[in-house]
């Protein structure tokens, strides 16, 4: 038996518009998820869950099927807007930061950071976060994280400096295969030009900012906005005097830590003495 198409409301929230949007498109042109599904080489399962607003659009589709229905950037503009519906309160005020900063310096202590995170990666910490999470929960939460790093293909993509503390390269993450793509993925940051990346290892010893996650966001008319970040949780830094304090700290690292050439030799040393 055929599925029951779900019912449509546009006006509930920018996800609803979207899957309105496909469908209304989809019929026009005559064409069944099916068929639809083979155009554009998406799973047909996996568009019907979008159509029907149960799952986030991932990265690319709206490109895709602006290009394919001929509808300028109508997806595109929809799938901002269910991005930032779909980020809890708290985090909205991030994303929007990190979509407008010039200069991104971020230290991880304890994980690797979002912009640099693999799907399976990103997928485990979900889980390990929260065991009792859905799974559709985690896929939509491994959705958002992965649109996030859209923004460093932009025509004009923003600075991006990591120092990244020895613990989080130390530490497996998932199944073997899962952390050797992952440390791979790093690897091939530190080897960018784009990107800055610096590790802090053991030998440096205690620092203010031992155990934690901090991001500084500097914008076009210079001033700098600064981020703690958890496993769960993002706090904003306020006050004008911890976050030129933060900064200090991270400026203080950034000294301490191997140069990029030394840290990307490092990064590749514990990816050799993986076990195979």
């Amino acid at each position: 038996m055929a599925r029951r198409a779900r019912e449509l409301k546009p006006d509930r929230s920018a996800r609803d518009l979207f899957g309105a949007e496909l469908r209304r498109h989809r019929e026009q042109a005559g064409l069944s998820l099916e068929q639809l599904s083979k155009v554009i080489r998406y799973s047909r399962s996996h568009l019907a869950r979008i159509e029907a607003a149960e799952h986030l659009p991932p990265p690319g589709l709206a490109e895709v099927l602006d290009a394919h229905f001929g509808t300028g950037k109508l997806f595109v503009a929809i799938y901002k807007i269910a991005l930032r519906e779909a980020h809890p309160d708290r985090f909205r005020r991030r994303m929007e930061l990190e979509a407008k900063a010039r200069c991104i310096k971020e230290y991880a202590g304890c994980f690797v950071p979002g912009l640099m995170q693999t799907e399976d990666y990103a997928r485990t910490l979900f889980r390990v976060c929260d065991p009792a999470r859905s799974e559709d929960k985690v896929e939509e939460m491994v959705t958002l994280r992965m649109s996030r790093q859209a923004l460093l293909q932009a025509d004009r993509p923003p600075e991006v400096s990591y120092i990244i503390d020895e613990a989080v390269l130390r530490r497996p993450f998932g199944s073997s295969e899962i952390w050797r793509a992952q440390l791979a993925a790093i690897a091939a940051v530190a080897a960018s030009r784009t990107s800055l990346v610096q590790v802090l290892p053991f030998e440096h010893g205690e620092h203010p900012l031992l155990g934690g996650h901090l991001v500084l966001f500097t914008l076009d008319n210079g001033t700098t906005a600064a981020y703690e970040e958890g496993i769960t949780e993002i706090a904003p830094l306020e006050a004008l005097d911890r976050i030129a304090r933060h900064r200090r700290a991270y400026e203080m690292l950034s000294a301490c830590a191997l140069s990029p050439s030394d840290s990307a030799a490092f990064i590749q040393t514990i990816i050799e003495e993986l076990p195979k």
